[in-house]
C-alpha cells in the first residue's frame, strides 16, 4: 500500500475541512445578523447542496462551467 498517497488524502481532507469550516462560520455569521435580499440568495446558494440531489447539481455545473456554458466559455478564452 503506498502510505504517500493516504497521507497526501489526509492532507487534503484536512485542509479542505478547515477551509470550510472557517467559511462556513464566516458566512453563518453574516447571513443571521442581517436579513436581506442578497442574504436571501446567498442562503439559497448555500443550502443548494442539501436539497438538490447531488446528480442535478452537478448537472447544472456542468452546464455553467462546460465550454459552452457562461463561465465556461469566458474562461477558455483567456
Amino acid at each position: 500500500m503506498n502510505v504517500e498517497a493516504l497521507l497526501r488524502s489526509f492532507a487534503v481532507a484536512t485542509l479542505a475541512t478547515g477551509i470550510a469550516g472557517v467559511l462556513g462560520v464566516g458566512a453563518a455569521a453574516l447571513l443571521t445578523r442581517r436579513r436581506s435580499a442578497l442574504g436571501d440568495l446567498v442562503d439559497a446558494l448555500l443550502t443548494a447542496p442539501m436539497v438538490l440531489p447531488p446528480t442535478v447539481l452537478g448537472y447544472a455545473l456542468l452546464r455553467l462551467l462546460g465550454r459552452d456554458g457562461a463561465l465556461g466559455g469566458a474562461w477558455a478564452v483567456m
